[in-house]
């Protein structure tokens, strides 16, 4: 109305020019040869009532049903750990446990003293794996609880006990008393790829049934100090406190891996998460549920990772697969005659991306297991077989003497040996009792800059065995200034192979 009434006080030139304009859209909705104008709002209207009480459909429709699927299957865990009943003031202060002290105070002592807390809480996911309630989680979620409580999708909540834990996965699985529950079927990991679009579904600050959307950043992390066995899945969906224990699924709604650490230097979510990868995870499953226990394959040797500068001095280009340093004795790979400096590429027709890689695929086989393994041995490719394990326990080493302080001018000057006595044990089981522990090492030394550490004991030189000081010197006075060296060395119970340029 206002905008009508001032344009009345305009010249008559823009008065002229509205109402052609104005003739003119009349004609551009009613009157031109063009029907696109009259067809696109009745397609519009016509678009609108067919989408009502409608799923929409498009880009977004296949991650609406995984996250239905997923969701489905994935529970809220409550922990409940009971904590000293002693009020928070009382802890720690022996008067206040005196009888004396508390009749002398009386009520005014009750009065003043905070109340007690008995009960601390914690939160997590965990995943149905079977209709009758198995449930997979994280060992964290639940280790140290004496009460753990189940939360289902569907609102019903229910006690759960433990069926067994692994701390070096950081897995457990856990068993409510219900029937016919929605799962997650197990999807294969070791086909994930790179980019690969994924879902993370968990309780991240007690917010249940979360669902975020990402892709795989990496696969086969290791090394990153969560746990002992690390082949992780990184992801850029956003994992938080709480999601620990909860699904990683891919867009066919397979379970592929068990979300368990995030990488943040804030405590929450940084763009970097870790997903305990759904074969190790299925593995260890079916091993709590049938040993109570996990029970890891072992072959017995020692390995390294495939440096560029070992790669060099075993006359390779490769740096993929696993240096073995040592073989035990009466082990499974020296039955099967795997030699030191032997690099192990396939194990059972997978090929090793390196020493975490084949740990963990070592581990994951069922003892009893006879399985094929390919290693360059002296630039030939060999084929062995050998029978696996179980992982047995690991042996303490000894001390050492009679000191040598090794000359200057080669890889490895500034370093000083002592003799190893022939102690049953030093070196655990393996072949040879011989060796010199290094007791000293000079600060940027050759030696110290390739790694060498104290208490290091040397047992070949360039593959030549070192039996005690006097062998140390004679192979030492051999080197060149300009030769690069390869050890062999004991470190606590591993073997390694140390490359060391002048």
């Amino acid at each position: 109305m206002n905008r009508c009434s001032n344009a009345m006080h305009r010249p008559t030139s823009r008065i002229f020019i509205c109402y052609l304009l104005f003739i003119v859209a009349g004609l551009a909705t009613c009157g031109f040869p063009s029907d696109r104008a009259v067809v696109a709002p009745v397609k519009a209207a016509a678009t609108s009532d067919a989408l009502l009480g409608q799923e929409v459909a498009g880009p977004t429709q296949p991650f609406i049903g995984v996250a239905k699927q997923v969701k489905a299957a994935v529970v809220n865990i409550s922990s409940v750990k009971k904590l000293n009943t002693k009020r928070e003031g009382e802890r720690g202060n022996p008067f206040f446990d005196d009888p004396l002290f508390r009749r002398f105070f009386g009520e005014e002592f009750e009065r003043r003293m905070p109340a007690p807390r008995n009960r601390e809480q914690g939160l997590g996911s965990g995943v149905i794996i079977s209709s009758d309630g198995y449930i997979i989680t994280n060992n964290h979620v639940v280790e140290q609880a004496d009460e753990l409580n189940v939360a289902l999708p569907d609102k019903r909540t229910f006690k759960a006990t433990v069926v067994g834990t692994d701390p070096k996965t950081d897995l457990a699985v856990i068993k409510i008393d219900a029937a016919n529950l929605p799962v997650l079927p197990w999807g294969d990991s070791a086909q994930l790829q790179v980019g690969e679009l994924v879902v993370a579904v968990g309780n991240p600050f007690g917010l249940t049934q979360t669902v975020t959307m990402g892709i795989i950043s990496a696969v086969g992390r290791a090394n990153v100090g969560i746990v002992d066995y690390e082949d992780f899945i990184q992801t850029d969906a956003a994992i938080n406190p709480g999601n620990s224990g909860g699904a990683l699924a891919n867009l066919k709604g397979e379970l592929i891996g068990i979300n368990t650490a995030i990488f943040s230097q804030s405590g929450g979510y940084m763009g970097i998460g870790f997903a305990i990868p759904s074969s190790m995870a299925k593995s260890i499953f079916h091993s709590l549920i049938t040993h109570g226990k996990v029970v890891r394959g072992w072959i017995g040797v020692s390995i390294q990772e495939v440096t560029l500068e070992l790669a060099e001095q075993f006359s390779t280009s490769e740096t993929t697969g696993a240096l073995v340093a040592d073989v035990l004795e009466d082990s499974p790979a020296a039955k099967a005659k795997f030699e030191r400096g032997d690099i192990i590429t396939v194990y059972n027709g997978t090929s090793v991306r390196d020493p975490a890689h084949l740990r963990a695929l070592v581990a994951d086989t069922a003892p009893g297991t006879t399985v094929s393994v390919s290693v360059l041995r002296e630039k030939t490719h060999m084929d062995l077989r050998v029978k696996i394990e179980e992982l047995p326990k690991e042996l303490a080493k000894a001390s050492a003497s009679d000191r040598h302080q090794s000359g200057e001018g080669h890889a490895l000057s500034g370093i000083s040996v002592e003799n190893v006595p022939n102690q049953s044990g030093f070196f655990g089981k393996s072949k040879g009792r011989s060796g010199v522990v290094v007791t000293d090492i000079e600060r940027n030394s050759p030696a110290e800059r390739a790694g060498l550490r104290i208490d290091d004991v040397i047992r070949e030189i360039n593959r030549t065995p070192v039996k005690d000081v006097q062998d140390f010197e004679r192979l030492t006075a051999k080197l060149t200034p300009k030769s690069p060296v390869l050890l062999l060395i004991n470190r606590g119970t591993a073997t390694v192979f140390l490359s060391v340029s002048p």
